[in-house]
């Protein structure tokens, strides 16, 4: 349970850092204890004194959980995150008289080895992140200190920063990188004067977080109700907690909108009252498609909601934020520790916003056949969908899981190029768990045809060990099995018998197992640490 965290002094931040992130939310966080992991010294900075107490985000996929994973935080706090249940999917679409339309299949464990769609409590995972981070060598939290500007040069950035109630008591930062991971009104993004592209698409939507006092019955986890007269979204939220979100009706205002009578109004035809729920929060938000034009300027990043904003519907903005820290964070760690040239760092952005855009066009779809309002093109929505459904084959579908952007890192080759590598569990010498925790993350090297290390000459084997690779045969001949056959399966779907995947769990390149040397060869290619230039 959150416990509100007793108000620190004010910590001054050291003069000079190796990186100063702003922001302490989940992506700020997640990035630094990655960051301290590398061997850098960070600095945090929040111009909040406290952690925010109530819920924001409530729903994370297996990828993320695979990202937290990697972070240390899922071996004592997976107990976190509900799995996503119910009959059909998880995921239903319904219209105003209760006709399931459409159903997507987040009820499955998932490439990632974790349930596709979990339900969980913001203030928990910053409490816990944070923990993690102040328990990281060379990892410092400063609460309650505000970004004011900065300046750049060649040998990185200085930043101005003040006590929150103390904006004239400035002082000075120096690092060599500055990521910007201060949200939707990100004032590191404001300053450098980067601008953003908009969807199009914006509705005003009534979100309610309350606790259940009485069993509730729900038949997935979570439900659009298509409802023209009043479209509205059924969530859980996390254990012992749900989530309803109210489109604002026309001739309603936002402020009459987000009054708690109004809340309970909206909530009382599925049995939620006074009587059987507690109130923990509403409040009216602007659901919108946003992302910046650049990601990036000289040795300053963005990473989480101030490079990107999306609409609710698919669950997927923390997601997104969280695979912004794993790409640019292992990246900082590479070049910071001589193995990597900085030139990796050029392909952050393009990766991820072609990948987080994607995302955001098909959450806008979504937004859209929920907030039709017109009850006649409501009815012919419904038909359409109605139809579909019709199909055996095409009751459920997938979330999306979108390639890589370009300019990549990734050559893409083959069709598995570019796109999430998968984790299952296995077994070893009596070990068994998930692959990352038993073999190990970074850079993997997997192959269902024999030993990935018996086709490396000693010297690219050698190398591949110091950048923290490992390698494994899960053909089942050998000591390591693939208990649940995640790796069978995969590499059936994807006709190839070997994969060398990056430490943010996408593929680099996918083969043949006689093909594993030139993989490497070309992750040599594409990292040129310094040591191997000239």
């Amino acid at each position: 349970m959150t416990t509100s965290p007793e108000p620190r002094a004010v910590e001054i931040p050291r003069p000079e850092v190796d990186c100063t992130v702003i922001g302490a939310g989940p992506v700020g966080l997640l990035t630094a204890v990655f960051l301290g992991r590398s061997g850098l010294r960070v600095a945090v900075v929040e111009r909040w004194p406290q952690r925010y107490p109530l819920p924001r985000a409530c729903t994370i996929d297996h990828e993320a959980l695979r990202i937290l994973q990697a972070a240390g935080l899922m071996a004592g706090h997976a107990d976190l995150f509900e799995p996503s249940q119910g009959e059909r999917g998880g995921y239903e679409f319904r219209n105003g008289e209760g006709e399931l339309l459409q159903a997507i299949d987040w009820n499955r464990t998932a490439e990632s080895g974790w349930a596709n769609t979990n339900g969980f409590h913001q203030p928990d995972l910053e409490e816990a992140l944070e923990g993690l981070a102040l328990a990281t060598p060379g990892v410092s939290v400063h609460r309650g200190w505000t970004f004011h500007s900065l300046t750049q040069d060649d040998g990185g950035v200085t930043a101005r920063l003040a006590p929150t109630e103390l904006p004239d008591e400035a002082v000075e930062v120096r690092s060599t990188w500055l990521i910007g991971a201060d949200g939707a009104n990100s004032a590191v993004r404001t300053h450098l004067g980067i601008g953003v592209e908009d969807s199009g698409f914006h509705a005003d939507w009534l979100v309610v977080d309350y606790r259940p006092l009485a069993e509730e019955k729900w038949s997935a986890f979570v439900t659009q109700y298509c409802d023209p007269a009043q479209p509205a979204t059924a969530v859980n939220s996390g254990p012992g907690r749900r989530r309803f979100e109210f489109m604002r009706p026309t001739g309603m205002s936002a402020e009459e909108l987000g009054r708690d009578s109004t809340a309970w109004r909206l909530m009382a035809p599925w049995g939620v009252t006074p009587r059987t729920a507690r109130l923990e929060r509403h409040a009216v938000y602007t659901f919108r498609g946003r992302w910046a034009r650049s990601w990036r300027e000289g040795s300053v990043f963005l990473a989480g909601d101030a490079a990107h904003l999306m609409p609710p519907f698919l669950g997927q903005g923390l997601c997104a934020g969280l695979r912004d820290a794993r790409a640019l964070s292992w990246r900082l760690g590479m070049v910071h520790r001589a193995l990597a040239t900085p030139d990796v760092l050029g392909t952050y952005g393009p990766e991820r916003s072609g990948h987080v855009r994607e995302i955001i066009d098909e959450a806008v779809a979504a937004g859209r056949v929920i907030c039709e309002l017109d009850p006649g093109r409501a009815a012919v929505r419904d038909a359409a969908m109605r139809g579909r459904a019709s199909d055996p084959d095409a009751v459920t579908r997938n979330p999306p899981h979108p390639r890589l952007g370009e300019p990549s890192l990734t050559p893409f080759e083959r069709d598995a190029d570019g796109r999430l590598a998968p984790q299952g569990w296995v077994r070893i010498a009596g070990q068994e768990g998930l692959f990352d925790d038993v073999v190990g993350g970074g850079w993997q090297l997997i192959s269902r045809v024999g030993d990935p290390a018996d086709a490396l000459s000693d010297e690219d084997t050698s190398w591949f060990w110091r950048i923290g690779g490992v390698s494994a045969d899960v053909s089942g001949r050998g000591a390591l099995q693939d208990v649940d056959g995640a790796y069978a399966r995969w590499f059936a779907e994807h006709d190839c018998e070997a994969l060398l995947a990056r430490p943010d769990f996408y593929v680099l390149a996918a083969g043949e197992h006689g093909d594993i040397p030139r993989f490497v060869s070309r992750l040599r290619q594409v990292l040129r640490p310094a040591a191997e230039e000239g």
